[in-house]
Order: structure tokens, then C-alpha cells, then sequence
């Protein structure tokens, strides 16, 4: 598409593509109830919520230990298209992986427009080295360390991928042993003409630098590439050209196209054990 000559038709129509609270009937109601269940499981289960990593507000994180030593990690970055929610909402997310013995580990982090998307992208990072740095205290193993997200976490996981940790960081090249980008924007240019543009503030240059899809990929673990059935073309296509890209690069890929689940659905299903979702995700960590 030719994004420079868009009609206000052709807005429209990519604005529907793109941003599924103008599709999915009651998104306030799946936030709720996310929340709300949430909530719940982090009355039931050993959880440290809050810990700073970084110096804002926003830059903290919620682990939860795993029950035994030498635990695998799971690292689930929340969505929002980079402007909106947190981690809270996540919290069911991870209680099956606390239940088949995995440590988990939920940033949170500056949203735009007060910061850029590359903001955001160096404050998962810093995130991430916090959680090498001392989720053993926790349980959990910092050789074991997998990274999944949803939606705008769907493509900052992409953007843990891109990452050279050996020689930005000073960390082992592996740092990141698996990833599950779920409903991910993995080339975020067409979001220089939707309606997130207003808050995000792309350039042609940082939607280049921090677009996954065309990045090398420093990377050499398992990936679980998921995204709903009844999501929009251009949410598919991503998955289906980011997953491609995984397989190219020799990576141990696995696809999954969820019936007809729409962008909200998805993420519900991970609080289920024996949702296929889950058990990607636990299989992929040693667990199932």
C-alpha cells in the first residue's frame, strides 16, 4: 500500500485492520474481567509485585517464584499498542506455568506518548537483565529465561529476538532460550497512518530500526508463533511472515492459527492448562 497517498477511505480501512477496539464487540469487558481474574490469582498464589528496575514509575515488574530451584522462566510482556494497560491484567496468564513448576516474571513499562517506542524497547530490555540478574533468588533459572508477549508484547518479544545481548550487554548471546510473540506487529510502519500515529510518533527511521520483520534475528531458540483465527488479515499475515522468517533463519518453528479467536480471546486462553496455547508454551520450556 501506498501509505503516503491514503484516501480518508483507505484510513478507515487500515484503522480497521489495525486496531481492534473498532471490531471487537465489549473490549472493556475482557479488560474487566482479565483484571478482575487476575486479581484473584495474585491473592492465591507467592507473588512480589512492584519491584523497580529502572528509575520511572512505570519501569517495575511482578515475579512470581517458582515452588523448586533451577526453574525455567517465563517473561510475558503486556500489549496496549504501546499507549495503554499494564501488567495486571496478565496475571492469570502465567498461573498454569506457575502450576507445572516455572518462576514467571510480568514488567510493566513507560507508555507512549510521554516515552518513544524505542523507550520502551531499551526499558523491556532493562527488564530482562534485571530478571538474569536475580530471578535465582526467586527459583528461577537465568539459563531458562523464555519471552512471550501479546500485541505491542508481541512485538517488543520480537524485538528481544533482535537483540544482541553478548555485545550491547555484556550477557550470553542465549540469553533469550525461547519466545511466544502471540497477535505481534512485527513491521510497525503501518502504524505511522493509523490513528495510533497521534500518540506513538513514528518516523520512517525508528519504524525501520524497531520493526522485528526486518531485523537480523540473534536468536537461536524455539519460537511459538501464535495469533486468533478471527483476527484481522493484517494481524495474520504478520504472524504467518514473522513465523516464515523464524523457519528461515533455522529456528524450530511452530505456528499456531487459533480457530476463531479474535485479538482479545487469545490471551484469555493462556489461563487455560490444557488450552493448545499453553501447552506450546509449557512443551517449549520443558514442562509438559
Amino acid at each position: 500500500m501506498d501509505y503516503g497517498n491514503m484516501s480518508g477511505e483507505e484510513r478507515h480501512r487500515l484503522n480497521l485492520e489495525w486496531l481492534p477496539r473498532l471490531t471487537v464487540d465489549d473490549v472493556d469487558g475482557y479488560i474487566d474481567g482479565g483484571n478482575r481474574r487476575s486479581a484473584a490469582v495474585r491473592q492465591r498464589l507467592d507473588c512480589h509485585l512492584d519491584i523497580p528496575y529502572g528509575d520511572t514509575l512505570r519501569q517495575v515488574l511482578d515475579v512470581f517464584p517458582a515452588a523448586r530451584p533451577g526453574a525455567p522462566v517465563f517473561f510475558f510482556i503486556h500489549g496496549g499498542y504501546w499507549r495503554a494497560m499494564d501488567k495486571n491484567i496478565y496475571s492469570e496468564a502465567v498461573e498454569p506455568m506457575i502450576a507445572a513448576g516455572a518462576a514467571a516474571v510480568l514488567p510493566e513499562y513507560e507508555l507512549c506518548p510521554g516515552v518513544t517506542i524505542p523507550d520502551i524497547v531499551d526499558q523491556v530490555r532493562r527488564a530482562l537483565v534485571w530478571t538474569f540478574d536475580n530471578i535465582a533468588d526467586h527459583n528461577g533459572d537465568p539459563g531458562r529465561i523464555h519471552v512471550g508477549g501479546h500485541s505491542a508484547g508481541g512485538h517488543l518479544t520480537g524485538m528481544m529476538m533482535a537483540t544482541d545481548w553478548s555485545s550491547d550487554h555484556g550477557l550470553p548471546a542465549d540469553l533469550v532460550r525461547g519466545a511466544v510473540p502471540i497477535s505481534g506487529v512485527f513491521d510497525i510502519e503501518p502504524h505511522r497512518h493509523t490513528d495510533l500515529q497521534e500518540d506513538i510518533r513514528l518516523t520512517a527511521e525508528t519504524a525501520a530500526a524497531n520493526s522485528p520483520q526486518h531485523l537480523p534475528l540473534r536468536f537461536n531458540g524455539p519460537v511459538v508463533c501464535a495469533v486468533g483465527g478471527g483476527e484481522s488479515e493484517s494481524f495474520r499475515r504478520q504472524s504467518r511472515d514473522f513465523a516464515r522468517k523464524c523457519q528461515e533463519h533455522g529456528l524450530e518453528t511452530e505456528y499456531l492459527e487459533m480457530d476463531a479467536d479474535n485479538h482479545f480471546d487469545v490471551t484469555d486462553r493462556l489461563a487455560d492448562p490444557r488450552h493448545p496455547l499453553t501447552g506450546a508454551i509449557l512443551a517449549q520450556m520443558g514442562l509438559a
